[in-house]
């Protein structure tokens, strides 16, 4: 059935019709939600809200605009709506054993986004001609420094920079004027710049992802710390959110994965994905009751060429949306 089809027939009161309308933009909403919010989970209630909202004002939908256009409203108001009225999950504490970190990052809410819904998609947005890159808007580097930004900065950028959104376009939805949103743009492109730099290279082809993450992989397994530092590149960057605590430099990682990670996990077994458009593993440790292993986190490798720029660790929870087994069967 024709999209005006189903929504006239939303508009009076077909709530099956209305799913219909919306189910094409379903996912490029929740990852618009995720950029603006930085979090998988907050970015799933988001969207549900902001279909809810939506749904409810319906009727104020003029088709002045397309329904994806009225729709990314929608949902970029509810996210501002999430950053004003929600406050952060608590840190947690640093482990005892853990090496003074070189810095602290202030951006700890952040989730990692499984490669496989990045696929759903749709590959040719409407009208745009996006400044930046698809595969380095979802990168984490870029996430992180979104959130640095206001989060009225945060939705002028994404939507212009990314989705391709006119200025009155963003205008309309922010309830301000395109003079103003080009100001905001301007300033929101300078700190992106300055707090994102290009360190990572996620454009690397992925047999050479796999097979720099099956070598971690197997030098993590075994304890080899020559064999991953031989993998790290000179100013490697760990990170454990919600941990504010950052480690840079090849020193620190060692400090690191001897006094934290090898102390922590005697023994681990890693299983590869792709998060964020970049190498990850699943992380599973042993249980010495039952001898079990079972899922306790994932590892997002950020690239430069051949070296590994960066390596972020995401607690257990981040692995839901992953689909991958909670305890792996014995081999």
């Amino acid at each position: 059935m024709a999209e005006g089809d189903l929504l006239s027939r939303a508009r009076a009161g077909d709530e099956l019709a209305f799913a219909d309308v919306v189910s094409p933009h379903r996912r490029e909403l929740h990852v618009h939600c995720y950029r603006m919010l930085g979090s998988f989970e907050e970015a799933e209630d988001a969207v549900q809200d902001a279909l809810l909202a939506a749904w409810r004002g319906l009727a104020s939908f003029e088709e002045r605009s397309s329904i994806r256009t009225w729709l990314y409203r929608v949902a970029t108001n509810t996210c501002l709506n999430v950053v004003r009225t929600s406050s952060r999950r608590p840190q947690m504490e640093l482990p005892a054993t853990a090496p003074r970190p070189t810095r602290s990052e202030t951006v700890t809410w952040l989730e990692p986004y499984p490669d496989a819904m990045l696929s759903e998609l749709p590959h040719d947005s409407p009208g745009a001609e996006q400044v930046i890159e698809q595969t380095e808007a979802i990168s984490l580097a870029f996430i992180t420094a979104l959130q640095l930004l206001s989060p009225r900065a945060r939705a002028v950028l994404v939507m212009r920079d990314v989705l391709g959104f006119s200025a009155r376009e963003v205008a309309d939805t922010l309830e301000t004027t395109p003079e103003a949103v080009n100001m905001s743009l301007s300033r929101a492109r300078a700190s992106i710049q300055k707090n994102s730099p290009s360190a990572g290279d996620i454009s690397a082809a992925g047999r050479e992802q796999a097979e720099l993450a099956q070598r971690l992989a197997g030098a993590l397994a075994a304890h080899d710390i020559d064999a991953v530092v031989g993998l790290l590149a000179e100013d490697v960057r760990i990170s454990m959110p919600p941990l504010p605590a950052v480690w840079d430099g090849r020193r620190n990682a060692v400090l690191f994965l001897t006094e934290v990670a090898f102390r922590l996990v005697p023994e681990a077994r890693f299983v590869p994905t792709q998060a964020n458009g970049q190498p990850a593993l699943a992380v599973y440790t042993r249980d010495e009751i039952n001898g079990r292993w079972h899922a306790s986190g994932i590892l997002v490798i950020t690239l430069r060429g051949n070296e590994i720029a960066a390596l972020t660790r995401f607690e257990t929870h981040t692995l839901r949306p992953f689909g991958l087994p909670r305890v792996l069967l014995d081999h």
